[in-house]
């Protein structure tokens, strides 16, 4: 742009005057060429005219030249126009006024005068090279490179058309790798070609909605929204920019905003086959997440997890309300005991929005439901980090504390019984765990099986004797460390056995010890 912005300033030419045929009178010139004269006028009158109109439009040009001088674009524009009211024929007058509306930033209007300005002059350098940097900065780089030939005829030495040159090529070449990104979903490399496109053609609204429309596509939602923002300020009718605006509402889950969008989009560009096809995915997923809702609040828990799953397949790129969805549908999944896929779903969920806290939560309850403690205990930590709330503390402390009790020997196991067991089917337990494993009953078994056998007779009896006892048992639950509450948890085994079954003679196993192991005599007292 530095270069641009240079030859732009440098371009308001000094004495030069042009004799070409106009296609574009302005008012002025057309006003007085439709005064009636008399036929008799003499001609020397009319010569004298004509000089009078060129030398007060070489006064305006001056004056112009003077204001650029000065910086004070907008003021050389009014002049130049004023030159050119009287002269519409003068090539540098267009030309002068290009470069002006360069510096104004109206590439458009600038392009326009540049064009004019080498119709009425072929030979005009300075003409042709405002041509090709107006297409440029507008992103037209083959149109560019058509007026930087045309220079290099006229200049063939030209060193800065030569880099110009470079510039449009460079364009061209970025165009082309964008196009093959878009299409290998690699948004990321096309928002790079296009900021690398950008720098020589920082007009074009073309390259910077494909930018945005990337930038969206990544989930840069604010970065989309400005860049489509500022194309809507300088036009406001521009489809691809409504549209852009439009694909961030939606991908925000701001579904009925960004249906409002899309409809404008197609006003003002009917054939906008992206807002069509955004337009119809967006009301379609509104719908079908809407029918799985009901379907869930109606205890159809099998028609929403298919309701859901359906409505996933409508667009993979809406990212936050597929991660919604997800979610849902983890809900729906342990609805229906699958607890695991509902784990699934929620890691997908956090995967695709990493501070959805709904699915996190989803998540944890899950890991709990299948006492998976730990991770449970990192999900609730994550969430209590993002929102420190009494309710995220408590659902926090209460999985740490289920962490807690899940290292220490599990006696509900142990017995084999639910944690809502009675007290006679844990007798039942006992009795029916401490013959299997008591170590009499392995006697003829390898030493390797009988020290594992004594081990679990053990644990069995300790286990009961904290779960026979309701005060333990309370503390063991409430997840308290039993030998810190200075509780008595000295005990035996075989004393546990024998209090358990009777006095001496109350128990025995009777048998030959080579008949196999469990029949043989075993006998207290």
């Amino acid at each position: 742009m530095g270069i641009l912005r240079r030859a732009a300033e440098g371009g308001a030419e000094g004495g030069m005057k042009g004799s070409h045929a106009s296609r574009l009178p302005p008012p002025l010139y057309s006003k007085m060429a439709t005064v009636d004269l008399d036929s008799s006028a003499d001609p020397e009158m009319d010569l004298t005219s004509d000089e009078e109109l060129e030398r007060e439009a070489e006064g305006f040009k001056e004056q112009g030249n003077v204001y650029y001088v000065k910086k004070d674009y907008a003021e050389a524009f009014n002049f130049y126009t004023k030159a050119i009211d009287l002269c519409p024929k003068n090539a540098s007058y267009y030309g002068n006024r290009a470069a002006t509306l360069m510096m104004l930033s109206r590439y458009r209007e600038a392009l326009e005068d540049s064009q004019q300005a080498v119709r009425l002059d072929d030979t005009f350098m300075k003409g042709h090279m405002r041509e090709g940097k107006c297409h440029l900065l507008l992103g037209n780089a083959m149109a560019a490179s058509r007026c930087f030939q045309k220079v290099l005829e006229l200049e063939p030495d030209n060193s800065q058309v030569q880099q110009e040159l470079k510039n449009a090529e460079s364009i061209l070449e970025f165009e082309r790798l964008a196009e093959i990104s878009f299409e290998k979903r690699d948004f990321r490399m096309v928002v790079f070609c296009m900021d690398r496109a950008l720098e020589p053609a920082s007009a074009c609204h073309r390259f910077k909605v494909l930018k945005a429309e990337c930038l969206a596509l990544l989930g840069r939602y604010p970065e989309a929204q400005s860049v489509a923002s500022d194309i809507l300020r300088m036009d406001s009718t521009n489809g691809d920019a409504l549209y852009v605006r439009g694909l961030c509402l939606y991908y925000e889950d701001c579904i009925d905003k960004a249906v409002q969008f899309f409809i404008q989009a197609l006003r003002m560009a009917p054939d906008h086959e992206k807002a069509r096809l955004a337009c119809r995915n967006a009301k379609a997923l509104k719908a079908k997440k809407e029918e799985g809702n009901k379907a869930f609040k109606e205890g159809s828990f099998e028609e929403a997890y298919v309701l859901y799953s359906e409505a996933l397949t409508i667009d993979p790129n809406n990212i936050k309300t597929n991660a919604k969805l997800y979610c849902n549908r983890a809900t729906v999944g342990s609805k229906l005991n699958k607890l695991e896929q509902a784990i699934e779903d929620c890691t997908k969920a956090i995967k695709l929005d990493e501070t959805y806290i709904k699915a996190y939560l989803r998540r944890a309850q899950c890991y709990m439901d299948t006492e998976q403690y730990e991770e449970a205990v990192r999900d609730y930590e994550k969430v209590y980090q993002t929102e420190k709330t009494k309710e995220h503390k408590n659902l926090l402390k209460n999985a740490q504390l289920e962490l807690k009790k899940s290292k220490r020997k599990d006696y509900y196991k142990v017995l084999g019984v639910d944690k809502n067991a009675t007290e006679d089917e844990i007798k039942k337990a006992y009795r029916k765990r401490a013959l299997m494993h008591h170590p009499d009953r392995h006697s003829g078994a390898s030493s390797e099986v009988q020290k594992e056998e004594e081990k679990k007779f053990k644990e069995v009896g300790e286990a009961f004797t904290v779960l026979s006892d309701p005060k333990k048992k309370s503390r063991y639950d409430s997840g308290h460390d039993l030998e810190d509450d200075d509780m008595n948890m000295d005990f035996d085994a075989n004393n546990i056995f024998k209090a358990f079954f009777g006095g001496p003679g109350g128990f025995s196993f009777e048998g030959n010890s080579s008949s196999g192991p469990g029949n043989f005599f075993f006998q207290f007292g």
